[in-house]
C-alpha cells in the first residue's frame, strides 16, 4: 500500500512488541498501552475495543428527550444500536419485537405513538443506560496445540421471535475448558397476513426455522473461522428433534424443505436435546434488557464448562408427539398381490433342457398313476409330449403373468379396456391365451394365426426368446421378432430381443464395446509455468529409409526421436538409427546436451524405453523390467532425472506427444513421400519440420483486430518464431536507449502472462468423453482387446485392482488373466454383459 502511495495510519494493537515497530506518526493517538490499563478506547465497526484489556464495550446512544417519540424515532434509536457480531441480541431483539408491535397498530410514521408505546420506549432507553458496564472479552480462547476445538449452535423460538447463537468450547491440554460467545442471530415471528390467506406459524414450524438460522450462522462462521472442529447443535425441541433424524420425503413440503437444507449444512454436526431453562437461545427470543443478561449468555450454560459426561443426555422414554404437529406427509398406497414366477423356470437355464424335464416329469406322474396302467409310456420321449410339455409351461406362465385376464375370458367375459391385452384380442385355446388378432383367413399356420401370448418379464419369455438366439446363429433383433412371433407373441418384444442380443456374450465378443470414462483433468506439467523442455514426453516415430552414397548398398531403417516440452509444446528432434537402446541413449543424450537436462521424462512402455531403462539403472537404478507392468519411478540422485511410464498399449495416456507424431508425419508424407533421403537430406528435412512446430500458433498475443501475430513455442525458445524474419541489428543505437536484462525479464514475463491468459483458458474443452460413467468395480470379467488379434481371440480376464485417479474416476485398471497381471487403460478392456457384472448390465 506505501508503495502506491496510500499510507496506513492509526494501528493499534493490545501488544506492545507489535506497536514497537510501527513508527511514532503511524499508530492511533488514542493507543497508549505502555502508560496504564486505562489507556483510551478505540471504536471500530461501531464497537469499543480497549486494546489494554482486550475487551469490548458498548457505548449508550445520547437520546434527545425533546423530541416526541414516532415510529420513524424508534427505528433510528433501534439502528444506533449497532451490534454485528449479536453480542447484544437479546436487547436488540426487545427493539424488533417492539417494532414488529408497531406495524401491528399501523402507525404513521411521523405521528406521536400512543402513551403506553411512548411509556415503554422511554423505559427501554433507560435500561441501554446498562450496556456501559458489559466488558465482554474479544480473545476466544483459541490457540494452537489445544486438546480439542467445539463449537456448540443453540437455537430457541417463542411466539414474538426465534434466534440462534454460536460457543466455542476450547479444552487445553492441561484439561482447562473455556467457553466463549462467538456471535448470535435473532428474527421477530412472522405476522399473519389475511389478504394472503397465510396463517400465523405455529410454535414447532418457528422452532424449525431456528435450526435453519442456525444452520445458515454455522455454515458462515464456519466458512470464515476455518477451524478443525467438533460440532454440537441444541434445541430444546422434540419435534424438531423428531423431524431431523427422518427423510425430508416423510414430512409435508414446509417441513421437507427445511429438514433438507438442514441435513445438508450440518451433515457433520450432531444434533442433541436441551432442557429449556438450560438453553441459552431462550432470551433470544423473547428479548431482555441489558441489565438482566446473565454471565451465562457470554459462557454458555454451565454443564458446558463441565466434563463431556455431565452433558444432558436423550431420555430413554420420550412422550408421545402428536401426529398432527409432525406434519407427516400423507401416502397412498395401493394393496398389490405380486406372484413370485415358479420354482421350475429356474431349474434349467435352456428351454429345451426345460421342456425335457418337464416331459420326463409329467410322464412319471402318468405312469405312477393307478389308472393308467394299461397307457403306460415307455421309451424315448415323443414329440408330442414334447409339445405337450412346452404348452403346459405357456399355460402356467400366463396364469402367473394375467390371472385377470386369464379368469375373465375363461368365464366368456369382455375383457377390461386398461388391460394390456385388450388390442390383441386375445381367445382362449387349448387352455392357452392366444392373439385373436385379424389374420383368421391368411394361408398360414394355425400358431402364425393364434400365437401364444407370454409376458416379457416373466423367464419363460426369456427362455425362449435365447432359445431362438442360439438357434439361428445369434440372430439380429428384427430377425429374433419374426422367428419367435411364428409361435408365440411377448409382449414388449422389441426391448425383450435387445436384451438378449446384448446379454449374449458370444455376440458381446464378436463386437465388444471398450470402456470410456469422463476425459481427466489436464496433469501439472500441463497447466503450470515451467523453463523449456523442464518436462518433456518422448515417443518414436518410424521407420524412414536413409541410403548410402556406396553403390547397390540396400537402404536402412531409421527412426526418429520426438522430445514434446508438456507446458509450451515446444519440439525437439534426433534421428535414432534403430530400436536399441544404445541408439535410443544417444538420441537422449544429443538432446540433454542441446535443450538442457530435463526434471522429468514421460514416455509409453516401448521396448526400446525399456531397454535404456535397464542401461540407466547402471547409474542410478532407475528403472524396473516392463514385461511384468510393474514400472516404477525413481529420481536419478546423480543426474536429476526421473522417467515416468503411462499405461501400457493406452497412447490416449499420451496425446500431446501423439499428436506431435502425428503432425510430423503429416509434413514428412507430403514433403517426402516415399523417396529415400540421406543422412544430411533426413536430418536437415528434421530440423525444417521440428522449426516449422515450433512456429504453430498457440494462442494470439493481444486482443488488438489489427495485430496478427501469435504466441508459438518458438517465443519460448528464441523469442519469436523459427520460421520468422530475424530482428534487426540493435548496434547502433545508442546504449542508453536500450533495456537490457529487466526488458528481457519483462518479454519473457509477458509471454509467460499471455499464456497463462489464453492459452491455458483455451485447455478447457474437452473434445471427447464428455460424459460421466459407472466405474469399473474389482472382480468385473472383462475382455482385454489386443490390437493384432480378431475379437473371438482376446483373453478373458478379471480386474483385480483399480486406479482412481484425483476426481476419483478409474482410467487404469489391473486386469488377471491366464497369462498374467497386467495394468491397462479402461480403453483397452471390455466388461462382459453377464450376471456377474450387474453394474454394467442393462436393466429393463
Amino acid at each position: 500500500m506505501n508503495s502506491a502511495g496510500f499510507t496506513l495510519r492509526k494501528w493499534s494493537s493490545n501488544c506492545a512488541e507489535i506497536l514497537s515497530s510501527i513508527p511514532e506518526e503511524l499508530r492511533d493517538e488514542r493507543a497508549t498501552l505502555e502508560l496504564d490499563s486505562s489507556s483510551s478506547p478505540v471504536k471500530t465497526l461501531g464497537l469499543i475495543w480497549e486494546p489494554a484489556t482486550d475487551m469490548f464495550r458498548y457505548a449508550v446512544p445520547q437520546w434527545n428527550p425533546q423530541t416526541p417519540i414516532t415510529k420513524r424515532i424508534v427505528l433510528s434509536d433501534a439502528a444506533r444500536i449497532f451490534d454485528p457480531l449479536g453480542l447484544i441480541g437479546p436487547v436488540v431483539v426487545q427493539a424488533k419485537i417492539f417494532l414488529q408491535s408497531l406495524w401491528k397498530q399501523s402507525c404513521d410514521w411521523d405521528d406521536p405513538l400512543p402513551e403506553e408505546f411512548q411509556n415503554y420506549w422511554l423505559e427501554f432507553r433507560r435500561n441501554t443506560i446498562a450496556l456501559e458496564s458489559l466488558k465482554i472479552p474479544r480473545w476466544t480462547c483459541y490457540t494452537q496445540g489445544l486438546l480439542s476445538v467445539e463449537i456448540h449452535g443453540f437455537c430457541d423460538a417463542s411466539e414474538a421471535a426465534y434466534g440462534a447463537c454460536l460457543y466455542l468450547r476450547c479444552v487445553s491440554n492441561s484439561g482447562e475448558i473455556s467457553v466463549r460467545l462467538i456471535t448470535s442471530k435473532s428474527r421477530v415471528a412472522p405476522l399473519e397476513d389475511l389478504t394472503r390467506k397465510k396463517k400465523r406459524q405455529s410454535i414447532p414450524r418457528l422452532e424449525l426455522s431456528s435450526a435453519l438460522l442456525l444452520s445458515h450462522l454455522y455454515e458462515k462462521v464456519t466458512g470464515s473461522l476455518q477451524l478443525p472442529h467438533q460440532s454440537f447443535f441444541w434445541t430444546d425441541s422434540m419435534i424438531v428433534k423428531c423431524w431431523l433424524s427422518s427423510l425430508p420425503s416423510r414430512w409435508q413440503v414446509f417441513v421437507g424443505n427445511r429438514v433438507s437444507e438442514i441435513q445438508h449444512i450440518t451433515k457433520e454436526g450432531e444434533w442433541n436435546h436441551v432442557a429449556g431453562v438450560e438453553n441459552p437461545a431462550d432470551i433470544l427470543s423473547r428479548g431482555t434488557t441489558a441489565a438482566q443478561i446473565q454471565p451465562s449468555w457470554f459462557e454458555g450454560p454451565i454443564w458446558l464448562r463441565q466434563d463431556r459426561s455431565t452433558w444432558p443426555k436423550p431420555s430413554s422414554t420420550q412422550p408421545p408427539i402428536d401426529s398432527a404437529l409432525l406434519e407427516e406427509r400423507s401416502t397412498i398406497s395401493l394393496p398389490s398381490r405380486v406372484t413370485p414366477p415358479n420354482e421350475l423356470f429356474s431349474l434349467r437355464s435352456s428351454l429345451t433342457d426345460l421342456v425335457r424335464l418337464v416331459a420326463w416329469l409329467r410322464r412319471f406322474v402318468h405312469n405312477s398313476s393307478p389308472r393308467n396302467r394299461s397307457t403306460r409310456q415307455e421309451g424315448r420321449l415323443s414329440l408330442r409330449e414334447l409339445d405337450d410339455s412346452l404348452t403346459h409351461l405357456v399355460r402356467i406362465s400366463q396364469k402367473e403373468s394375467f390371472p385377470e385376464e386369464f379368469a375373465d375370458l375363461t368365464r366368456s367375459r369382455q375383457l377390461k379396456s386398461s388391460s394390456k391385452l385388450s388390442l390383441l384380442n386375445p381367445v382362449v385355446i387349448d387352455g392357452t391365451l392366444r392373439v385373436g388378432g385379424r389374420l383368421a383367413n391368411a394361408p398360414i399356420s394355425e400358431f402364425r394365426k393364434h400365437p401364444m401370448i407370454l409376458h416379457h418379464q416373466h423367464p419363460l419369455a426369456a427362455l425362449v426368446t435365447r432359445h431362438y438366439h442360439l438357434k439361428l446363429l445369434h440372430a439380429g433383433q428384427q430377425l429374433l421378432i419374426a422367428s419367435v412371433r411364428e409361435k408365440f407373441w411377448p409382449t414388449n418384444a422389441r426391448n425383450l430381443a435387445r436384451k438378449i442380443c446384448h446379454q449374449c456374450v458370444d455376440c458381446f465378443r464378436s463386437k465388444p464395446k471398450v470402456q470410456e470414462q469422463l476425459m481427466a483433468d489436464l496433469p501439472a506439467v500441463r497447466v503450470n509455468p515451467s523453463a523449456v523442455f523442464w518436462k518433456v514426453g518422448v515417443d518414436l516415430c518410424g521407420p524412414f529409409y536413409i541410403k548410402y552414397p556406396i553403390r547397390r548398398s540396400p537402404a536402412v531403417k531409421s527412426y526418429v526421436a520426438i522430445f514434446v516440452c508438456l507446458a509450451t509444446k515446444a519440439v525437439h528432434m534426433e534421428i535414432v538409427a534403430d530400436l536399441s537402446t544404445q541408439a535410443f541413449l544417444s538420441a537422449f543424450r544429443r538432446f540433454v546436451a542441446c535443450r538442457g537436462k530435463p526434471h522429468t521424462v514421460m514416455c509409453d512402455n516401448a521396448t526400446n524405453f525399456v531397454g535404456a531403462n535397464r542401461e540407466l539403472e547402471d547409474l542410478r537404478r532407475q528403472f524396473l523390467d516392463q514385461q511384468f507392468q510393474r514400472t516404477i519411478t525413481r529420481s536419478a540422485e546423480d543426474d536429476g532425472i526421473r522417467f515416468e511410464f503411462i499405461p501400457a498399449r493406452s497412447p490416449n495416456f499420451g496425446g500431446l506427444w501423439e499428436a506431435a507424431v502425428k503432425s510430423f508425419k503429416g509434413h514428412f508424407r507430403r514433403t517426402i513421400g516415399t523417396r529415400q533421403l540421406s543422412y544430411d537430406e533426413l536430418n536437415t528435412i528434421v530440423q525444417q519440420v521440428a522449426a516449422i512446430l515450433n512456429s504453430r500458433p498457440l494462442t494470439p498475443l493481444s486482443n488488438d483486430p489489427d495485430d496478427f501475430s501469435a504466441l508459438t513455442p518458438g517465443h519460448f525458445l528464441i523469442g519469436r518464431p523459427l520460421t520468422a524474419v530475424p530482428e534487426p541489428d540493435l548496434q547502433g543505437i545508442p546504449e542508453n536507449r536500450l533495456a537490457v536484462w529487466q526488458r528481457s525479464q519483462e518479454f519473457v514475463q509477458r509471454l509467460w502472462k499471455t499464456w497463462k491468459t489464453h492459452y491455458l483458458s483455451d485447455l478447457h474443452n474437452r473434445t471427447k468423453w464428455t460424459k460421466q460413467r459407472d466405474n469399473v468395480k474389482i472382480g468385473t470379467m472383462v475382455l482385454v482387446k489386443e490390437d493384432n488379434l480378431p475379437p473371438q481371440r482376446w483373453q478373458l480376464g478379471r480386474v483385480a485392482e483399480i486406479f482412481p485417479g484425483s476426481d476419483d474416476n478409474v482410467r487404469v485398471v489391473t486386469v488377471r488373466t491366464k497369462d498374467g497381471s497386467f495394468k491397462r487403460g479402461i480403453s483397452k478392456i471390455c466388461v462382459l454383459p453377464i450376471r456377474d457384472n450387474a453394474s454394467t448390465s442393462e436393466e429393463f
